[in-house]
Formats: structure tokens, sequence, C-alpha cells
């Protein structure tokens, strides 16, 4: 046997779990609400013949032909690392009982749909039931998967691997030590006007312009498509079918805006993986069983933040790209200059939303539900305790009384498909996309007048060269290593918060 059949039989996983990614984007966005049970029923039939394949004795014959013919490459080598992807896929997956994995599974989508509808009705009585069959389902995972210290650290390693209750309550304490003072600077100033960003915006026209700025930035649409969904994703079925989705307020423009463009940058990332990659280890993200190319969640949020904020929300994109907006929105913004606008985009509101919150509070939001999965991990917070824990957080941190459910504990999906662990990746997005973009600008002296002209090519290349192409071969901190030449640092992120809204806000 040789590395070739291994790759092979890694192509039946993929295609596989692309095929369970294919139903849950069709649930997601165009299925009938009806077929909820049965399409939860046929994702886990697909996700247990992944399982079943990946763990099967002809998998483990081909792998260990595989380790053989590959001994004399170099440890960080391509081949050799699908081979320790796979096990360690092999070996997390071998911990995780069968049906503990098959229930998980099969919750997904009932659950999901009971929180699109609790979350229409403001009942959070109703999906209660629900999270807490995730939560305990997620509890046992931990306990199969094992931990040193904190039984969250296990969901951790699913989607960020690395990274523990420890380093996470030092990257928060240093992160709160720098935006407190900064925030509380900025709510001292004025606030910018944004009136004009409430009027109506005919949805077409929002997702014309949106789908414009995804294809400048380097979307492929041969590849990919937009749709229109509750809370918006990035989904890919290989790096040849990569489809995003956004949602639309008619009444408040930046929300659709900003959302494609944020998927736009995971788009990126998975068409700009290494076609050589295509149904291998390396392009799927098998220890969680999640079909996402990428080193980490953490690392795929990089790219959706550093499109998003520092490219989208920055003044030369604007300058450049507002007389496109205005043409599309005549009488919206007929008494609104490029200027005002980046104002207004940009200005500093704490909000209750999360995917609407600005630059400087948004990881306010990630550290509450982080520390809230924690708690529920751990078994020091009850799901039935979670409103008055979520409320009491967002009047500390950000002086917000929650008016309802729906705007607070309810607003996002992830708990419902049994994403615990995953919030933090946020958080770590927006420090390692500071830290990618600031050595960017630095070493290649085309990238920030490219982007001056809209030209988005040299820095798509260069997060192509040092972050895409490499899918899941290299860790995050390798990648950072190699891009930055340290690990995940938040000093960058700082720096760039504090310079962005001191200009703003003419701090002094």
């Amino acid at each position: 046997m040789s590395y070739a059949q291994f790759l092979e039989q890694m192509g039946t996983v993929n295609d596989l779990l692309c095929s369970a990614s294919m139903l849950s984007w069709d649930a997601r966005t165009m299925m009938p609400a009806g077929a909820v049970e049965v399409r939860g029923q046929q994702i886990a039939t697909l996700m247990t013949l992944a399982r079943t394949t990946l763990l099967s004795d002809e998998t483990l014959r081909r792998l260990e032909a595989a380790e053989r013919s590959t001994r004399d490459l170099a440890e960080d080598s391509a081949e050799r690392r699908a081979i320790s992807q796979t096990q360690y896929a092999i070996a997390l997956h071998k911990r995780i009982p069968d049906e503990l994995q098959e229930e998980r599974v099969a919750l997904r989508e009932v659950s999901r749909a009971a929180w699109v509808k609790a979350r229409a009705e403001d009942r959070f009585e109703d999906f209660a039931p629900y999270l807490e069959k995730v939560v305990a389902l997620a509890r046992r995972v931990a306990e199969s998967i094992g931990y040193e210290q904190h039984p969250y650290d296990a969901l951790l390693s699913l989607f960020e691997p690395g990274e523990t209750v420890v380093s996470l309550d030092k990257l928060f304490g240093r992160l709160r030590e720098s935006l407190i003072p900064l925030l509380r600077a900025v709510q001292a100033k004025p606030q910018v006007r944004w009136d004009f960003l409430e009027r109506d915006f005919p949805e077409d026209a929002q997702r014309d312009f949106g789908l414009k700025m995804a294809e400048a930035f380097g979307y492929d649409l041969r590849h990919g498509r937009l749709d229109n969904t509750v809370h918006p994703f990035e989904i890919s079925f290989t790096r040849e079918d990569v489809r995003i989705t956004t949602r639309y307020k008619r009444n408040y423009l930046p929300a659709s805006l900003f959302g494609t463009l944020h998927e736009t940058g995971h788009a990126l990332y998975e068409q700009g993986v290494d076609p050589a990659y295509t149904r291998t280890p390396l392009a799927t993200d098998m220890p969680g069983m999640y079909a996402v190319g990428g080193v980490s969640f953490g690392a795929h949020e990089s790219q959706s933040r550093l499109y998003e904020n520092h490219i989208a929300r920055s003044k030369a994109f604007w300058d450049l790209h507002y007389p496109s907006l205005v043409a599309a929105f005549p009488s919206q913004l007929a008494d609104v200059d490029a200027a005002a606008f980046h104002r207004a985009v940009n200005r500093v509101q704490p909000g209750l939303i999360r995917v609407e919150a600005d630059e400087m509070t948004y990881d306010f939001h990630i550290m509450l539900r982080t520390e809230i999965e924690r708690d529920l991990i751990a078994g020091t917070l009850e799901v039935k305790d979670l409103p008055e824990r979520w409320n009491a957080a967002m009047k500390s941190d950000l002086g917000l009384d929650v008016p309802n459910n729906r705007l607070g504990v309810l607003q996002d999906t992830h708990w419902s498909t049994g994403q615990i662990g995953t919030f933090c990746n946020y958080t770590i997005g927006n420090v390692m996309a500071a830290q990618l973009f600031k050595t960017a600008v630095e070493t290649d002296a085309s990238i920030q007048p490219g982007l001056d002209e809209g030209n988005y090519a040299p820095l798509r290349h260069y997060l192509r060269e040092t972050v895409h192409q490499h899918g899941r071969r290299f860790s995050r901190d390798e990648l950072l290593l190699k891009a930055t030449g340290r690990t995940l640092d938040p000093e960058p992120y700082i720096e760039y918060l504090t310079k962005k809204y001191t200009e703003l806000y003419e701090l002094g």
C-alpha cells in the first residue's frame, strides 16, 4: 500500500463530511421547516459513516503503510502532517463512544430548529431543555477526551488547540486592562452621527453592493454563492465550492454589508487552500468532525475579522468605494459624505447584539460567552440561570439593560448546534488578524498602496502564501511564527484599537 491509497481512503471520509455539510447548509438556508427531524437523522447517518470509515481496520492498514512509506520525509512535510492529523483524529474518536457521537449529531438540527423558534418568540424556557441536553453531552465529551486542569480545556482543544482556561484568562485580562480605560475615554466624547444607517435600504441593492465588494476582495463566484440565513456563516465542500450567507435588515445597512464581507474573509481562506489538499486531512477538520478547512477556528476567524475590520471599515476603503454605495442608495445617502459614513460605521456604542458590535466592545461579548461556557461545563452555572447571568454581565461590562432574551441569551446559534468551546476563537481571531496585518504592511511595500487604490491582490497573495494555502498543515502558532516571528501576541491588536479610536474620537 502507498501514501496515495491512504489519501484515497481519506477522500471517502472527506466526501461524507462534505455531504453532511451540504445538508446542513440547506437546512440553514432553504429547507422547509417540517423537514427538521428527518434532516437531523440524515446528517447523523453521514457523520456516523464518516466516523466508522475513519476508525475502520482498512483505514488503519492504509495509515500504517503510509507512515512507513513517508518516514524519511521532514516532520512538517504535507505527507507527514496529513498522517499525524489522521492519527490524532483516530485517537480522539476512539475516546468518544459511538452512541455519544450519534446523540450529539442527531440533536444538532433539532436543537437548532428549537432555537430558531424560541428566538423568534422570545421564549428561552422553550429552548432551555434542548440546551440542557447539549451541555450534558458536551460534558460527556470532555470527560471522554480527558483533561488535566479543567473540563472546558478538552472542548477548547477541538476548536483552538493549545488554549486552556488559564491561557484565556491571561489573554482576557490583558485585553480588559487596556480596553476598559480606552472605552471609558471614548464614551466621554460626543457621539458621532449615525441616524442615516437606519434609513430604508432595499435588500436587493444591499446584496448587489455586498457581493460586488466580496468579488473585489477576490471571492470567486465560479466556486461560491451568497444566500440569506438567520445567522450568517461560511461553509465549504472543498475549495471548489465555498458558500457564504448573510442576513438583511432593511432599516440597518451595516448588518448585511459587514456580515457579507466578514464571511468573505472566511471564504478567501477556503478558496486559497492548496489544491493538492482537496479531499485530504489537511483540508478537513477531522478531529471535531466539522467540514471546515483551517488550522483552528481562531485562525479562520482572523481572516474574516481582517477583511471586515482592517479593510472594510478603513478610511481608505470608504474614500474609494463610497461613491459606489451612494450610487446604490442615492436618496438614502444624499446628505452624507464619505467621512461621515466612515465615522458612523466605526462609532463606539455598546449594544446588545454581538454580530453588530463595534470593534471596541466586541471582545466583551466574547469574554461573556466564553466565561459562561466555562462555568456551564464546570457545573457551577445551570442553564436555567443563564439569562440572569447574561443580563448581569451586560450591565456590569457595557452598562446595558437587556430587555428580553431574544436580544440576550438567545441571539447566537452556536450553543444550539453543540459548538461549545468556539466563542474564544473570535477574540483570538481579532488578535491574530492585527498581528498578521501589521506584519503584512510592514514587510510588503505593495500592500498598503494596493489597498488605497482598491487593488486587494497584494494582500490576498500575502495571506494565501502565509496562511491560506497551508490548510491544516501547520498549527496556529506555527503559522504565526513563520509569518510574524512570534506566537499569538495581543499587543498589535491593542495598538491598532488605541490608534484607531484615538484618531476617530480625537482623544489626544
